[in-house]
This record gives C-alpha cells, structure tokens and sequence, in this order.
C-alpha cells in the first residue's frame, strides 16, 4: 500500500528506530534480508545504516539514529 501511498516518507523520515519499531515492528538487518536487497543495497547504500521493514521491499536508510531516506528496493 505505501507504493501508492504519496505521504509515505512523512511516515518514516525523520522517525527515530524505536518510533519505527513502534510502528512497524521489527525491522531487519541488511543480514535478516534475501541476497537480492542485499546486492541493491551494495549498489548505491554501501556503507550506511539501513533496516528494512519486515519481508517487505523497504529499505530505511538512517543518519545518527534517524531515518533520513526511505528506498523502494525493487528493479535493481
């Protein structure tokens, strides 16, 4: 539902990790996630921290503990 949802990074940017946890529940590790997020991550995130929500194509990127990009991995 986000996909079509126009306001969905006011869900997400600027939001703590525990507010999103709250939120969404609990969010995966770049570890926690398929091959495949982790090669489209490798090609434009490397190096920052990111959780993903649950099974699902969304990659939350952070600075300092707070989300600053929310990234639809899907086509890479």
């Amino acid at each position: 539902m986000m996909v079509g949802d126009l306001g969905r990074d006011k869900l997400v940017v600027g939001k703590t990790k525990k507010q999103l946890c709250d939120r969404f529940g609990d969010l995966l590790t770049l570890a926690e996630v398929s091959q495949y997020y982790r090669d489209g991550y490798n090609l434009y995130w490397e190096g920052r921290d990111v959780l993903f929500i649950r099974n699902s194509p969304w990659m939350i990127v952070f600075d300092h503990d707070k989300a600053t990009n929310l990234v639809l991995m899907k086509g890479y």
